[in-house]
């Protein structure tokens, strides 16, 4: 399963550089997404994919089970999600305000705008 996620996060890596270098500002954003998520997925798969119990100690027990599901790398792609969201919330306001100023959402000719 490890190896499958690899290939889909590379896939996604790639597409999300790939669309990053295009000249239009939609294109640009999308980039943008695809990279958050292919992040949120390495860190998902960097912490081992396992079907195990829930990180509670039984009350007849002091330490947890032998096998259990780590909190933390749901914690912190939980946080890269909200973090992402707003990131990529900003980046569509101004590129709205910028085609709205610009008239065009290609990047070469908002070099030759004059305002």
């Amino acid at each position: 399963m490890e190896v499958i996620l690899a290939i889909v996060i590379g896939g996604l890596y790639a597409a999300g550089i790939y669309m990053l270098l295009r000249r239009s500002l939609v294109k640009l954003l999308l980039g943008l997404g695809l990279i958050s998520h292919a992040a949120n997925l390495l860190i998902f798969t960097a912490a081992r994919l396992t079907r195990a119990a829930s990180p509670i100690i039984p009350v007849s027990e002091e330490a947890f089970p032998a096998s259990y599901a780590d909190p933390l790398p749901q914690a912190l792609i939980l946080t890269a999600i909200v973090i992402s969201f707003g990131v990529i919330a900003f980046a569509l306001a101004l590129s709205y305000r910028t085609y709205k100023i610009a008239g065009s959402d290609d990047l070469d000719k908002m070099r030759e705008t004059k305002e």
